[in-house]
């Protein structure tokens, strides 16, 4: 049975944060920019809390309907997360919020590691060891272990156990919460975000950050494009579920919804409509080209005439951070110090 008290713990904070959102007519580009990104925060917080609802509702009710459920419930939160994830600044840094919610990349296995740990305890893990245990316990990769890992498909511990389904229950609800607090956050951060000029470089530069991680770690590590040249699909996001592309895919078209609209006005407004119009033109083609491919990359990775599909998209997503960093940055006195895809 689905929890009324979550639901409604949800549905007030959404609601006013939309109505706030809704009732301010953007007309600055920050303005523009801070109405986007709240609409994105609000929304994994919404399905978020689908997902948490629908993992208990699975473990009260297991069968293959529930299962089915919220497995598409994972999806469509995980995917609400990539659509916004390029935003780095501002409330998703408190807590390291980012990490929370995916601990990526994760060279060492730690998620398993985490969660078999969990799994091994004497008694039920609760919230405070949830909260305790670190980010690697706490986000989407670790839901997406308990529901997709091959040593979690079978045995004593694999989904509905009631020890398993607890965790997965604990987990989520850590991740609801998350999520309804930097949405929140970021309705209280909104103002003196549009008051503050040196928000317009931050935002322009997350979205430069945000495409280099693309380009370089989600698309070129698990391609092999560098030394050792590997092709690896465990050096993807989202491997265990097969939703690599997937991920990528959504992360493209949040740049599109809330990246964009905000920076085609900064761009009109300092009378360059020609870099708007072609900031527009490559996101739509990058966004088509990833539309065109399936969910999973490792299929990819197996032949030769898949991995040109990918190397296609990387062309695409490369032409998209050049469009960004070497023309839109430079057009609007935009520099950057550092290499941002040193960090995620």
């Amino acid at each position: 049975m689905l929890s009324l008290t979550r639901s409604v713990r949800y549905l007030i904070p959404f609601a006013l944060g939309l109505a706030t959102a809704t009732a301010s007519a953007a007309t600055t580009p920050r303005q523009q920019w801070k109405t986007d990104i709240g609409q994105g925060y609000q929304q994994l917080a919404s399905s978020a809390h689908v997902l948490e609802q629908t993992a208990s509702h699975y473990c009260d009710s297991p069968s293959a309907d529930t299962r089915q459920q919220l497995e598409a419930a994972w999806k469509t939160a995980f995917l609400d997360w990539q659509a916004v994830r390029f935003v780095d600044f501002g409330p998703i840094e408190q807590n390291s919020r980012a990490w929370q919610l995916q601990f990526w990349p994760d060279h060492k296995n730690l998620v398993a590691r985490k969660v078999s740990y969990a799994l091994k305890q004497d008694k039920p893990v609760d919230a405070a060891f949830v909260d305790q245990a670190g980010v690697a316990l706490q986000g989407f990769p670790a839901i997406e272990y308990l529901l997709y890992d091959a040593d979690m498909q079978q045995g004593e511990r694999a989904l509905p156990a009631a020890d398993t389904c607890h965790l997965l229950d604990t987990i989520s609800t850590h991740l609801a919460g998350t999520a309804d607090a930097l949405a929140s956050d970021w309705q209280a951060f909104g103002d003196y975000y549009v008051s503050m000029d040196e928000y317009t470089e931050k935002t322009v530069a997350a979205a430069i950050n945000g495409l280099e991680i693309l380009q370089d770690k989600r698309l070129a590590a698990p391609m092999g494009v560098r030394p050792p040249h590997k092709r690896n699909k465990y050096l993807g996001d989202a491997w265990r579920s097969e939703n690599s592309v997937a991920a990528m895919r959504a992360s493209i078209a949040g740049f599109k919804q809330y990246m964009v609209p905000g920076l085609t006005q900064l761009l009109n407004d300092a009378g360059h409509p020609e870099l708007a119009d072609k900031l527009v033109e490559q996101t739509d083609s990058t966004l088509a080209k990833a539309n065109d491919l399936p969910d999973a990359m490792a299929p990819f990775l197996k032949t030769d005439e898949g991995y040109r599909k990918l190397q296609s998209l990387f062309i695409d997503v490369i032409q998209l951070e050049q469009v960004v960093e070497d023309r839109i940055a430079p057009a609007l006195g935009i520099t950057r110090g550092f290499n941002s895809s040193d960090g995620d």
